[in-house]
């Protein structure tokens, strides 16, 4: 049985990775810095930071892969970027699989065009996206050993915007992903799915992917 380690297993993105993660028969470890609330059965809780060395390392020990789910947000902005690339070079080194769980901010509206970030993107959330859009250009630009993926999920993605479990997906590049209606939306559940999939057949290595319906 794979082992997966989830940083970030309160939140809304990292627990539904979780859970969708254990449906997949995975071990599932959840990281967090304080005490999760909301457990999820059959995923072995531990407290820890991103920041600390030594928690990154027992991060990693027994891992197959981890699945970063942090925002750089309240305390942690401007601290998430440098914590990821501490953690790319220690995973690249010990053959650990990484995902990072971007946002929307650093794909762009249309092939060839502007970033969504650049695009009427709402000013009080841009420090964070940008921190996020540096996090894969690091990726992009760092060690060849380092199996990574990171992953932009649609623009309505949050807890604001939970919506309902549907067993679907649609699955893009660099280019934001919009319905018929221009809506770019996709479930908490189904986006767990997503990342689960990824974990089970991997495919996609050294690169980003888009999740929406």
């Amino acid at each position: 049985m794979a082992t997966v380690t989830i940083i970030g297993a309160g939140g809304y993105a990292g627990s539904h990775i979780a859970e969708a993660a254990v449906q997949q028969d995975f071990a599932v470890r959840g990281f967090a810095r304080g005490e999760v609330a909301q457990q999820i059965a059959g995923v072995e809780y531990q407290r820890g930071s991103i920041q600390s060395a030594a928690d990154r390392q027992r991060m990693l020990d027994g891992s197959d892969a981890i699945v970063v789910a942090i925002s750089p947000r309240g305390d942690m902005l401007g601290e998430v970027r440098a914590a990821i690339a501490a953690l790319a070079s220690e995973a690249a080194a010990a053959g650990v699989r990484l995902g990072v769980i971007g946002g929307a901010g650093s794909l762009h509206v249309s092939e060839g065009g502007p970033l969504v970030i650049d695009s009427g993107f709402p000013e009080e959330i841009k420090p964070e996206a940008a921190e996020m859009g540096a996090v894969l250009d690091d990726l992009r630009n760092g060690s060849a050993d380092l199996d990574w993926f990171f992953v932009s999920p649609a623009g309505g993605f949050g807890a604001y915007n939970p919506g309902e479990y549907r067993g679907e997906y649609r699955v893009g590049g660099d280019v934001l992903l919009t319905d018929e209606n221009g809506n770019s939306d996709i479930s908490g559940a189904d986006f767990g799915i997503a990342i689960a999939d990824e974990l089970s057949n991997p495919a996609h290595h050294r690169a980003r992917f888009t999740v929406a319906y």
